[in-house]
């Protein structure tokens, strides 16, 4: 069967593997839609530190069970359509030892540090799987990739008492802003591209800024009347963002940074001490694959207008060199094994 592989920095191909094996505790999956994330883009570019090559890309599934080993429970039944958990961690650390499974110090991603689901079929832990009966496989290809994004909201504890402000408009970026929506937050999207910020509109956004357009503090200022937004929620990851979050958010608010800086960020520490503000990190996710499973169903997400391009694994490798070579306007590819 063909698999992706990210064979070094700018380089892919699609290689014949073996159809894997079902252990006891397992099930095989066969996969339908897996999609591109921001990480695989990095790890074609050379800017992820934790891309280890070469690998099977891919992390975000839709498939359906299709095998299921003997010690696996009755009620995970062949025919379910499901998306997995993607994360391998170690049990043993301080982080694992606190219950914080997706900050595991030797995690694991798929795709990332071992072999990923792109390709037909994968044989995965039953416990790792989540299933859908109304979502589609493209749908449960999007729930991974926006359960960061609602990791986020979660840690900046986001309230119906806050303004928000969401740096990035990416796939991530577009569920820290579906899940500040969803906990009645005053959501404001931020980004260069006025595409993906009218996506932001039917998510939710209340307001939306091109900071390339117009002056970023101006805008924000006049949005939350000289307050600044209560949490700024960073998606992008570049040393520019990074500031800029610090230096807008209120006093006292609450900044979250996801995405990875390819360089040193240099701060005014002072803007800290004077604002009291909390800078929080967020990796992966926890428990909000339930979350944004019931979120997709309700049909409050325009996913339509989030799949930039759908194409086959024998074009899969050309697609993600394009988007290296011009993102503009591309929020989600995703590889359809049934093309």
């Amino acid at each position: 069967m063909k698999a992706l592989f990210l064979t070094a920095i700018g380089k892919t191909e699609v290689r014949e593997i073996e159809k894997p094996i079902v252990r006891a505790k397992e099930v095989l999956v066969r996969i339908g839609m897996v999609g591109f994330c921001g990480g695989d883009l990095n790890g074609f570019k050379g800017l992820f530190e934790l891309q280890e090559y070469p690998n099977i890309l891919g992390h975000e599934v839709g498939g359906t069970i299709e095998e299921i080993g003997s010690d696996v429970p009755t009620h995970i039944t062949t025919g379910m359509n499901v998306t997995l958990y993607p994360y391998l961690n170690c049990g043993t650390c301080i982080s694992c030892r606190k219950g914080r499974r997706n900050a595991c110090q030797d995690n694991k991603t798929m795709g990332v540090r071992r072999p990923g689901a792109m390709t037909r079929y994968i044989s995965i832990p039953w416990e790792n799987l989540y299933s859908s009966e109304k979502l589609s496989l493209r749908e449960l290809a999007l729930v991974e990739p926006l359960t960061v994004g609602f990791h986020a909201a979660a840690r900046g504890r986001v309230s119906k008492q806050d303004r928000v402000a969401v740096i990035g408009c990416g796939i991530v970026g577009m569920g820290a802003i579906a899940s500040a929506v969803n906990r009645g937050a005053e959501v404001i999207a931020i980004d260069i591209d006025d595409a993906k910020m009218e996506i932001a509109k039917k998510i939710g956004a209340a307001h939306t800024i091109n900071s390339s357009k117009v002056d970023l503090h101006e805008a924000l200022n006049k949005i939350t009347h000289g307050d600044g937004p209560d949490v700024i929620i960073e998606a992008v990851g570049n040393a520019h963002t990074y500031r800029s979050a610090v230096d807008e958010v209120a006093y006292t608010g609450r900044v979250v940074c996801i995405g990875y800086a390819k360089s040193p960020v240099e701060f005014n520490t002072g803007i800290f001490v004077r604002k009291e503000i909390e800078i929080l990190g967020s990796r992966n996710c926890t428990d909000e694959f339930p979350e944004v499973i019931k979120y997709l169903e309700g049909g409050k997400f325009p996913v339509s207008d989030v799949i930039s391009k759908v194409v086959s694994i024998d074009a899969a490798g050309k697609a993600l060199a394009d988007w290296a070579e011009n993102p503009k306007g591309i929020t989600k590819i995703m590889v359809d094994f049934d093309q």
